[in-house]
Parts: C-alpha cells; sequence; structure tokens
C-alpha cells in the first residue's frame, strides 16, 4: 500500500483549531525533531515547527503538547502555537521581563530559619494565649 502524497495536519490550542493539507511536516520532539507518514505518538519540546505546501513553508513556534503521526495525519495538540507572523516581539519581550522578575532569586538578605523560628514562636504564642482565654 503506497503511502498518501498528502497528508491533513490538525493543530489544536486552548484558543485555536487549525486544519490544512500538507505535503510535509517536522516537529519539535523530545527525543528529536520528527515529520509526518509513520504512526506514532511522541511529546513535543519548546521549539520551531514547519508544515510545507507545495513550496511554501509555514513556521510555527509550539510548546507543551504532544502530536499524533497517522500514515495521512498528523494531530497536533499544544498549549502554544504560534505563526512566526502573529508573533509580537513588543509582546513577547514584555512577557519574558515578567517571567524573569518572577523567578528572580529571593533576596539573599532574607534569613529564612530566622523567619521560620520567628513565626513558630507567634503561632506558640497565639495557641497559648487562646489556651489561656478559654480558661478564664
Amino acid at each position: 500500500m503506497a503511502l498518501p502524497t498528502k497528508l491533513t495536519l490538525n493543530i489544536v490550542t486552548p484558543d485555536h483549531a487549525y486544519s490544512h493539507e500538507v505535503d510535509e511536516v517536522s516537529l519539535p520532539g523530545t527525543e528529536g525533531d520528527f515529520g509526518g507518514h509513520t504512526p506514532l505518538f511522541a511529546a513535543l519540546r519548546t521549539g520551531q515547527m514547519y508544515y510545507r505546501q507545495g513550496t511554501l513553508k509555514h513556521f510555527l513556534a509550539v510548546s507543551i503538547g504532544f502530536a499524533e503521526v497517522l500514515p495521512d495525519k498528523v494531530t497536533v495538540l499544544a498549549q502554544v502555537a504560534e505563526r512566526a507572523e502573529d508573533l509580537d516581539q513588543a509582546r513577547a519581550e514584555a512577557g519574558m521581563t515578567r517571567a524573569e522578575e518572577m523567578l528572580a532569586p529571593v533576596p539573599h538578605e532574607i534569613d529564612f530559619e530566622r523567619a521560620r523560628v520567628a513565626l513558630l514562636r507567634t503561632l506558640q504564642q497565639l495557641q497559648s494565649d487562646s489556651r489561656r482565654g478559654a480558661g478564664h
């Protein structure tokens, strides 16, 4: 049985669902890049995928997802799948800055052990105060 010359590519994200008839697909798998016709189910790594229609290649940034490959169909289920031309550089940079701020290291001047002990003392004091109040 001959393999089909075209593939149906379905891309599904929380925001969009696309379906295209394509000649070729390349996806960033956690075990390396892969493409179309040999059946498999694979996890995707953050990276760039493309699909080809004739001589035109379309590129997308993908992240957090899975792909199912069948002889005539490839289905991508991803948290993110954005076409390169739809990416907003300023918005992406602002998002990166926000993420870096959230992941910034905690200032070193905080003594966590001292803060933990102070919290425990306060909790003990509150508990003993409430016990004394219950007895009066």
